[in-house]
Order: structure tokens, then C-alpha cells, then sequence
């Protein structure tokens, strides 16, 4: 939650301070590219390939061997990234090309963009490294170290937009440095919590030790299976670069908000799960595997669809209060609000890939996931196109909304097949009252969308001070919380529920 926070003050402090242009989508295209890779190593393929295999050797007690696998791995990993990030940089303006193309007809914006590019990779080696140390404390119950790490990330690119941009020629540079500072710091702060266990990898070469041989039969496949909704956003970014200029920076702004809830719940979720899940598939208890990833998925729709509603309908004055400052513009504010209402569509379906997801990889079956993700994948790109042909053809002013609702309808379709494949495997039962409970979000969110209906639509405006906007909006979404869990009461719901259900994973 902190980081979070912290994220949203960084995303005001950039669109008061640069607002939308050519430079802004440039940087932005320069730090999504390493931030994917970030996505499939530290929050998605690697975790999800090394925690069962870590945990498998750690259940059998033998701590040196334990500590080979985790030094092997380390020095793998370190030379596939020292390889990645080398041709990252040398090859920036080829990687600019593939994956911005509409930058390609400006020089300018193009030069501007690979310059940035060539000092934001090297960030993807010391995040990947940084997610490799994290995956070692949460398997030993360290969660809060790497909950944290990424705050540092947040600090580092308020201080390069306060401090540093007003001293460089080019001010966007700044925000570039200021990634590269991040991801040194957030990977030493993961080491030195490492020592404090007496874990720290000491890196060797370990290309054919069965355990690195194993996470890498793992991982290759998990890159698709864990992170189609990240590659699906890449492929918006891809195509927003030809359309109007500024909409990359809008998509972003619009993913930012969305990540929120999914990073505190979603994301959260799928760390917490992911080592109880090995460890039950590990002992053969199939019982607690089920109800594991039950109480997840209630959890995950306790959050999500309360979220997925407030973001639709209050998205103009979310947009607004955050970023309508400075630089950013009206027309800014209403481009991305447009987007993110088609984001936030998908949200409960983003959620529910990250829960369902670890349940094949604690299993060790990455085949079934990959093969829904390319599905998912090719309907989005068949939407994307779809939507943004018929939208410029029919001269609609926010074509990139339909890049963010292809997204969003991928999403489910993604979801849908993991649910519908976890429950062919006999691996997940639902529980009991899961009619009653879905009537009981149904309620709750009839209430919390009744109570926003009679808040006026010109709540909330530009010409209000910061501190007023801030004010009114915790005002109604504090509103929308009591509704929400009010509702929730009136039809019997209790806090206490949730909280049995999670000690039978502890």
C-alpha cells in the first residue's frame, strides 16, 4: 500500500511537471520495455518457475544443498542478464523500432527515445536480480522487504523530476537516471536482507545442475503463462505510437491507476499464495491446495468488483484530482479518463489471472497456462486492431480507448480458461456458499453504486485546489467503502469469515 502511495505521488509529481508530449511517450515506450521484462522476472515467470523447486529442496532440510541451487541459479541468471542488457543497450535503436514504430518518422523523437532506452535497460539487471533475492524471503515467510523495495523506485524518479530534470538540458533524461539509480538501490536493499539470513548468493556458473535445469523447463514456458495481460499492454503500447501522439502517455497514466488495486490486492495475492500452494502440492494435501486458491479467489472479488465499479464511475474525478495539474491538460484529462473506464472494465479478471495462475505453477504445469495466454494474446491483437481501425474510421477522438477495452476483454477470456482448466484438473473444488456469497457482492455493490449515482457529475473540477479535490474525493470514495461493506453486513457477510478461511493457509 505504501508503494502504492508512493506511486501515485510520483505519477502526480511527472504529469504536473511534464505533462503529455512527444518527450513524455518517449520515455515512457523507453521504461515500459524494461519494466515488461521486470513484470516476467520479478513478479511473474521466475518467481513462479524457482519458489516450487526452492521450496521442494527446503522441505527436505538439507540447508547446503539448498544454498548450491540458490548460488547456481544466481550466477545463471546474472550471465543470461549480463548478456540481455548488453544487447539491450547496444541494439536500442533496433528494439525502438520493434517496438515503437510510429516514433520511426520523427527523428527526433526517435533519437530521444533510444538515448533514454540505452540508460533504462541496464534497470532489468538489477530488478531481475532484486526479484531473484525477494523470491528467496518469501519463501521463507520475509515478505515485507520486497513488499517495500519498490518505494525506492518511487523516491528515485520524484527526485529526478524535482530536482534533477530542472538541471538538465533535456529534462526527460532525468527520469532516466533516476530508473537506473532505483534499481541499484532496490537490489541492495534486498541483499542486505539476505545477509541478515545468511543467504546471500554467491554467484557460479550452474547451466546444468539439475535445479537450475528444472527452473529454466519452468520458466520458459511461464513467460507467456504468467504475464499475457503485461505483453497484451506492450502490444497496446506498440500500436499507440501510430496513432496520435500522446497516447501512449495517456494508456499509462490509465495503467497507473489501474495497477493499484492490482498491486496491493492482485499481485499481493499471488505472492502470499504462491509458496502455500507448492508447499501443499509438495506434501500431496490436495484439500488444502483447493481451499487455498477458494479463499484467494474470494478475496480477489471481495476487492476487485467494488474497484473495478468505483474506477468506472468516478474515473473523471480520480483523473482529475491526480494528475490534472500543470502541464497536464484538460483535453489530457479527459483522454485518460476515457481509458482508464476501459482498463477498469478488466480489472476483476486481471485480479483473478493473478490468483489462478500460480495454482498450475505451484503444480509445476506451465503447458496449460501458455496455451491460454497465446489464445488470449491472439484475440487481443485481433481486437486491438479491430477497435482502433473502427474507431478511426468512424472519426472517434480516443481511438486508444479501444486498445485499453481489447485489453480488458482479453483479460477475461484469459480468466475464464484458467478457471474452467484448474476445475477439468480436479485440482479445485469450490467451497460452500459461493451462491450466497456472489448474492451477497451483488447487494453490496447495488448499495456502493446507488450511493455514487446521487454524487453530482461537476463534483469535481479543475478549477478546485489541490487540497479541495483530495478532499472531496476521499469524501465519496470513503462513501463508496461504507456502502460497500455496509451492504456487505446487512446480508451477513462478517469480517470473521475472511479470517478463518485465511488461517487454514498459515
Amino acid at each position: 500500500m505504501v508503494s502504492r502511495v508512493l506511486g501515485f505521488v510520483r505519477d502526480v509529481v511527472l504529469a504536473r511537471v511534464f505533462g503529455v508530449s512527444g518527450a513524455t511517450d518517449a520515455f515512457f515506450v523507453a521504461f515500459r520495455i524494461p519494466n515488461l521484462l521486470r513484470r516476467l522476472f520479478a513478479e511473474g515467470s521466475f518467481a513462479l518457475a524457482f519458489v516450487p523447486v526452492l521450496n521442494e529442496i527446503k522441505a527436505s532440510g538439507d540447508r547446503e544443498r539448498l544454498k548450491g541451487m540458490v548460488d547456481a541459479i544466481a550466477g545463471t541468471l546474472l550471465g543470461a542478464l549480463l548478456v540481455i542488457t548488453a544487447i539491450g543497450v547496444l541494439a536500442a535503436p533496433g528494439v525502438v523500432t520493434l517496438f515503437a514504430p510510429g516514433f520511426v518518422d520523427d527523428a527526433a523523437q526517435f533519437e530521444m527515445a533510444s538515448g533514454l532506452l540505452r540508460i533504462t535497460f541496464p534497470y532489468i539487471l538489477f530488478i531481475s536480480l532484486a526479484g531473484f533475492c525477494g523470491a528467496i524471503l518469501n519463501s521463507f515467510g520475509r515478505f515485507a522487504v520486497p513488499a517495500l523495495t519498490p518505494v525506492l523506485l518511487n523516491l528515485s524518479l520524484i527526485a529526478a523530476a524535482l530536482w534533477l530534470a530542472p538541471r538538465l538540458a533535456v529534462p526527460v533524461y532525468a527520469l532516466a537516471w533516476g530508473v537506473l539509480i532505483a534499481g541499484a538501490a532496490q537490489l541492495s536493499a534486498q541483499l542486505m536482507a539476505l545477509a541478515r539470513m545468511g543467504m546471500v548468493p554467491r554467484p557460479r556458473w550452474g547451466w546444468r545442475t539439475p535445479e537450475v535445469k528444472k527452473v529454466i523447463k519452468l520458466m520458459i514456458p511461464t513467460l507467456l503463462g504468467s504475464s499475457a495481460a503485461q505483453i497484451n499492454i506492450l502490444i497496446d503500447t506498440i500500436i499507440a505510437t501510430v496513432i496520435a501522439v500522446g497516447s501512449v502517455s495517456w494508456l499509462y497514466y490509465s495503467d497507473r491507476l489501474l495497477e493499484f488495486p492490482l498491486g496491493v490486492f492482485g499481485i499481493a495475492l499471488a505472492t502470499v499464495i504462491l509458496p502455500s500452494l507448492s508447499s501443499q502440492h509438495a506434501s500431496g494435501d490436495a484439500k488444502a491446495f483447493s481451499h487455498t486458491l477458494d479463499w484467494a479467489l474470494r478475496t480477489a472479488m471481495l476487492i476487485a468488483i467494488p474497484a473495478c465499479a468505483g474506477l468506472i464511475i468516478v474515473a473523471g474525478p480520480i483523473v482529475t484530482t491526480l494528475f490534472g495539474y500543470g502541464e497536464f491538460s484538460a483535453a489530457d484529462i479527459e483522454m485518460t479518463t476515457i481509458s482508464v473506464a476501459a482498463y477498469a472494465l478488466g480489472l476483476p479478471a486481471f485480479v483473478a489471472i493473478k490468483v489462478i495462475a500460480p495454482s498450475f505453477f505451484a503444480r509445476q504445469d506451465a503447458v496449460t497456462p501458455v496455451r491460454i495466454s497465446l489464445i488470449a494474446m491472439g484475440a487481443n491483437v485481433v481486437m486491438n486492431l479491430g477497435f482502433v481501425a473502427t474507431m478511426v474510421h468512424l472519426d472517434y477522438p480516443a481511438p486508444h480507448a479501444g486498445l485499453a477495452l481489447s485489453s480488458s476483454l482479453a483479460a477475461y477470456l484469459n480468466a475464464g480458461l484458467l478457471y474452467r482448466a484448474m476445475r477439468r484438473s480436479n485440482s479445485y473444488t469450490p467451497g460452500a456458499g459461493w451462491g450466497v456469497y456472489v448474492l451477497r457482492v451483488a447487494f453490496a455493490l447495488a448499495m456502493m453504486v446507488t450511493a455514487l449515482y446521487f454524487v453530482p457529475s461537476d463534483w469535481i473540477g479543475v478549477d478546485l485546489s489541490a487540497v479541495d479535490r483530495a478532499t472531496h474525493l476521499a469524501g465519496v470514495l470513503v462513501m463508496a467503502g461504507l456502502a460497500w461493506f455496509g451492504g456487505l453486513l446487512l446480508v451477513g457477510w462478517r469480517f470473521s469469515e475472511l479470517a478463518r478461511s485465511e488461517s487454514a493457509i498459515s
